[in-house]
């Protein structure tokens, strides 16, 4: 779908392999972060597609004082260095502010710009200064097509290894829809699109640990409908346990799912990639 290919790890983001950024919403105690690391390392090798793990050291978007934010930056940055040196992964986890950049970026091969911050322009600054690939998530307030300024504010600070990754808009009150003509405009910036499904299923308003907090019945359609207009990667938050998650309880998928949730978005890829040249610019 892009024309410019953004490398992390091994993997060629916007190349025509589909690539996968999987793992837990939040990081939690290390058994369950390695517990995903290990079934998602045996996912890759079975269906044959790269991952990025990603998790979060900080939540810092949570709804209430009361709801677990993540255990901080030291101890989420010593779980996910294990993650990374046992099973090697590339990591993508987010940082919130500046300063959180540089110490974050010594360690994973992804800082990602919370969809709430994309037009935070000192943190994305910060981001881009480190040489790391940045991943902006689209606002849920904001036209795909703007997304070209959040682009530019890294291109400027001298960095083009960018990744853009879809979550959703804001639609009436309390819920989100996702617009594909979104993945035609975000890919006019020539970076690698992404479609972080998991998070566009959330319903706001509602605590994730609250079933309601969250529509699964909707992820294989959207999914699927994703991989179909293009895009080059997808964004999908798994846990052992997803009712009993510390954050986003209600849209995590069950990692058991995940290999057969899979499937078909291949092969559906492979369609994708076979016809994406054969139309003309319609516009």
């Amino acid at each position: 779908m892009s024309q410019k290919i953004v490398r992390v790890g091994d993997i060629e983001c916007g190349s025509d392999e589909l690539f996968l950024i999987s793992g837990p919403c939040v990081i939690e105690d290390e058994k369950i972060m390695m517990t995903v690391a290990e079934q998602l390392r045996e996912i890759q090798e079975r269906v044959g597609i790269k991952i990025i793990y990603k998790s979060s050291f900080q939540k810092d978007n949570r709804s209430s004082l009361n709801y677990y934010n993540g255990p901080g930056i030291d101890k989420g940055m010593k779980i996910l260095a294990k993650v990374k040196e046992q099973f090697g992964f590339p990591l993508l986890t987010d940082v919130h502010y500046p300063d959180q950049c540089a110490p974050v970026a010594e360690v994973v091969d992804v800082l990602q710009i919370p969809a709430y911050l994309c037009m935070q322009t000192m943190l994305v600054v910060a981001a881009a200064n480190t040489g790391k690939v940045v991943n902006i998530k689209h606002g849920q307030f904001l036209a795909p097509e703007n997304m070209k300024h959040p682009v530019k504010k890294v291109e400027d600070s001298g960095n083009d290894q960018i990744i853009l990754t879809e979550r959703g808009y804001t639609f009436g009150y309390n819920d989100l829809v996702v617009d594909p003509r979104s993945f035609y405009h975000m890919a006019r910036t020539n970076y690698p699109v992404v479609f972080d499904v998991t998070h566009a299923i959330r319903k706001y308003g509602i605590p994730s640990a609250d079933a309601k907090g969250g529509a699964r019945e909707y992820l294989p359609v959207l999914a699927r409908a994703g991989v179909a207009a293009g895009v080059d990667g997808l964004f999908v938050e798994t846990h052992t346990c997803p009712s009993e998650a510390l954050c986003d309880a209600a849209s995590q998928l069950d990692i058991r799912y995940l290999e057969e949730f899979l499937k078909p978005l291949l092969e559906l890829h492979a369609v994708e990639v076979k016809y994406r040249n054969t139309l003309p610019e319609l516009a």
